[in-house]
């Protein structure tokens, strides 16, 4: 009963509803907008939580390795200027990754990034492993996260959950863990905010 209910729970947010079609980018356009953050590697997990109740409406991850992605089971966001191949989008400058976080912000969510440190190692299986899931069910956004992140070395405690804001509670508990939300205050769904996005160069 706890699985079901669970899972009615997470089929009704926000940030999981899928749009209908979502078109497979090539190899070829995603090397060319492959982009790797300076510093170290590593992995941020990104929740959408509600102003409102303080909720989960969504969960992605971020990898920063050999280059940033950001691993978006059944996510919401698509636009043309960022490369999708099955839930993994790619070339995540920071003009994207503002782009993104402003696309879920408004005045009924803002987003929680826990960021920690990594080895290259850790962030190479993380994105191995996130570009062989394939693509994810609506409503199973934190399970697919959990799930990838029980098999990167160091993570392996993290324990499954379809609740954002479980793993987020998770995170939180690594140490090193830098924490930081994104607000903002304007009105409709993360659909009119990606039609109204402006990526810049």
């Amino acid at each position: 009963m706890r699985l079901i209910a669970a899972l009615a729970c997470c089929a009704v947010l926000a940030g999981c509803a899928q749009p209908p079609t979502v078109s497979y980018a090539s190899n070829e356009r995603v090397e060319a907008v492959a982009y790797r953050a300076p510093g170290p590697a590593t992995l941020t997990v990104l929740t959408m939580v509600s102003n409102r109740d303080g909720s989960g409406g969504h969960s992605a991850l971020m990898i920063n390795g050999s280059q940033r992605v950001i691993f978006d089971p059944a996510g919401s966001f698509v636009n043309d200027r960022v490369p999708e191949q099955e839930d993994v989008l790619y070339g995540i400058s920071p003009a994207v990754l503002k782009g993104y976080k402003s696309a879920h912000a408004r005045s009924t969510y803002h987003v929680v990034s826990q960021t920690v440190e990594v080895t290259p190692e850790q962030a190479e299986i993380a994105l191995r492993l996130a570009e062989q899931n394939g693509a994810v069910a609506r409503a199973f956004c934190t399970n697919a996260n959990t799930a990838l992140m029980q098999q990167v070395p160091g993570f392996e405690g993290i324990k499954t959950t379809f609740f954002p804001t479980n793993l987020m509670e998770q995170m939180a508990s690594y140490p090193g863990v830098v924490e930081e939300k994104y607000f903002e205050d304007d009105e409709g769904t993360i659909v009119d905010g990606i039609e109204n996005l402006v990526i810049a160069e």
